[in-house]
């Protein structure tokens, strides 16, 4: 308020108009420049709270394993048992007692705003999630940290939009800027972040999205590697393939990876709608309980599950212990994850993969005489592979593999062994991603509509017309002829000084040169014209959205206005036929 006061009124006024005119100006697809520097904006913001959300689970950990480690097995057998219970137990009462609408937390939770709500982000929710998910995590449960770094990346660009009253296809295009600055940030994989936004959460690839989702997991990317430096996050050998008599340990790995991929995608649905009607804190708890006993018998499939990865990769672990956490990550991730327990599926199922490729190149080289690659080389293929079965995204578990490894020997047998499980699960689950899956779980769809993409990366006013007028519904013919002087393309007719219908220019020109008698009053609902019932739009939603209300208000114009209210100034003049007809010349 006291800054408000200090700064003159004039200067206000200029600052409001420059924003003004850069809405305006975002709203046009073509205004890469200007989102770009948005972009690394967000990609700093988003690195940020990344950054402090990892110092939030790095600093609750510390207070029982060693510094910088996951260690759960140095801890006795009844903390590891009490440790996930209670902890569900207390994010479950936190739940319990947060508004349903603000409970829903993670990528299908993104997914859902951008497919029904133009991508707005409430904060309740972020904030639910950067507790939630920071003491789940903490607590051991099997839960990755990139589904609450995806949620919290985009609320970064959401709100930041919706703050700055940016245009709606802008806070689509931060949203996807914020996904990827939270994967590269989250992960060192700068790359694979910017894959990751425009495969899996935005199901699109378009040229103009691509620089400032570029930028941002860039900004992102160094801010974080400053922090924690620029190592990738296993370190291994140079493993590659020996030679290609490999081929069939090759496909066998993908087959397993297919066919665990398929169990955890069916183990999670089930486990989603399991109890369903019980209270939330119940679900919780006994998913981590569930987890706690897993962590009695095997202590490394508690939290990320990193170090028994790394371990696997280097070879160091034994063909029990790997199956051993391969089916008991698997059961405390589902559990955990389909119980509502807050957290990320992406890394656990790396880890998941991870075992059953060394698995399987252990047994074979066990089995088989000869020389072949070392089973970690199988573990590396088989955690790309899982990501790209369970997410039915291929580039980005190639290019997450490429940079978590830092191996450009693994990307060539990767292609093989990703595409091959992708399509075995694919065939045993229904063909869709595990978000998608668990989005209907929700009783909620998503089709791809190449029209709604496309229109939706437009903002109404860069499409509008600004070449308009506005009369009185009755006034006298001196008037409409003053109206008529700039030669407007349109005239809004206005009763009650609300706009109700809108005429043709045209229309109106015709009529004034076939009548005489200046004083004498004229009805323009009454003259012969092509008229069209008029609904106001707002000037920050897209072309897509615009429709969406033509239809709900069967209507075929609108005019546009600086917020929801009829009252408010109008902008410009919008009709199907200039948004068809900019869909026609886009494509």
């Amino acid at each position: 308020m006291f800054l408000v006061v200090l700064w003159p009124t004039h200067d206000r006024n200029l600052l409001g108009e420059v924003l003004e005119k850069l809405r305006l100006r975002l709203a046009n697809p073509d205004a890469i420049l200007l989102v770009a520097v948005l972009g690394m904006l967000i990609g700093l913001l988003a690195g940020g709270i990344i950054i402090g959300f990892r110092l939030l689970v790095e600093y609750l950990q510390s207070f029982y394993l060693p510094s910088g480690s996951e260690n759960y097995a140095s801890v006795d057998v009844l903390f590891r048992l009490l440790l996930p219970t209670l902890g569900g137990l207390l994010i479950g009462l936190l739940f319990h007692f947060t508004p349903a609408a603000d409970r829903h937390v993670g990528i299908v939770h993104v997914i859902e705003r951008l497919i029904y709500y133009h991508g707005y982000l409430p904060l309740r929710n972020a904030l639910l999630q950067f507790f939630g998910a920071a003491f789940s995590i903490a607590s051991g449960h099997s839960v990755g940290r990139e589904g609450p770094s995806v949620h919290l990346g985009a609320a970064s660009g959401s709100l930041a939009g919706k703050w700055l009253h940016l245009p709606n296809n802008t806070i689509r295009t931060l949203v996807a800027c914020g996904i990827a600055a939270a994967i590269g940030a989250s992960f060192n994989t700068p790359l694979a972040g910017v894959i990751f936004a425009m495969e899996v959460v935005m199901m699109e690839y378009t040229i103009g999205s691509f620089t400032p989702v570029i930028l941002a997991s860039f900004s992102a990317t160094m801010l974080s590697r400053e922090v924690y430096g620029a190592a990738p996050a296993f370190v291994v050998p140079a493993l590659q393939m020996g030679a290609v008599h490999e081929l069939p340990v090759l496909l066998a790995t993908a087959v397993a990876v297919g066919l665990v991929a398929a169990g955890f995608i069916t183990l999670l649905r089930y486990f989603s709608s399991l109890l369903a009607d019980v209270p939330i804190w119940f679900r919780m708890a006994l998913g981590g309980l569930i987890t706690g006993l897993c962590a009695v018998a095997i202590p490394q499939i508690m939290g990320v599950s990193y170090g028994a990865v790394n371990d696997t990769l280097l070879g160091q672990l034994p063909l029990w212990l790997m199956l051993g956490i391969l089916a008991l990550k698997l059961l405390a991730t589902a559990a955990g994850l389909g119980m509502g327990l807050p957290g990320g599926l992406i890394g656990p199922s790396m880890v998941l993969g991870a075992m059953v490729g060394g698995s399987v190149g252990l047994t074979v080289s066990t089995l088989v005489p000869g020389e072949m690659s070392s089973h970690g080389f199988y573990a590396m293929l088989g955690m790309g592979a899982m990501m790209g079965a369970t997410l039915q995204a291929p580039l980005a578990a190639l290019m997450a593999l490429l940079e978590l490894t830092a191996n450009p020997n693994i990307l060539l047998p990767a292609m093989l062994t990703v595409i091959v499980s992708g399509l075995i699960s694919k065939e045993l689950v229904g063909g869709k991603s595990i978000y998608l899956i668990l989005l209907e779980a929700r009783g909620l769809t998503f089709r791809y509509n190449p029209l709604a993409q496309s229109l939706h990366h437009i903002g109404v006013t860069s499409v509008m017309s600004r070449n308009f007028a506005a009369s009185e519904r009755v006034t006298t013919r001196e008037n409409l002829r003053r109206v008529m002087e700039h030669s407007p393309q349109w005239v809004v007719v206005k009763e009650d000084n609300k706009p109700r219908s809108l005429l043709p220019g045209s229309d109106l020109a015709l009529f004034l040169e076939g009548e005489t008698g200046e004083g004498e009053q004229v009805d323009l609902m009454e003259i012969p014209a092509v008229r069209q019932k008029l609904t106001v739009v707002p000037r920050h939603v897209t072309l897509w959205e615009a429709l969406d209300m033509l239809d709900k208000a069967k209507s075929n114009a609108a005019y546009i206005t600086r917020g929801d209210s009829p009252g408010v100034g109008i902008y410009g003049i919008l009709t199907r036929k200039d948004i068809e007809a900019t869909y026609r010349y886009s494509d």
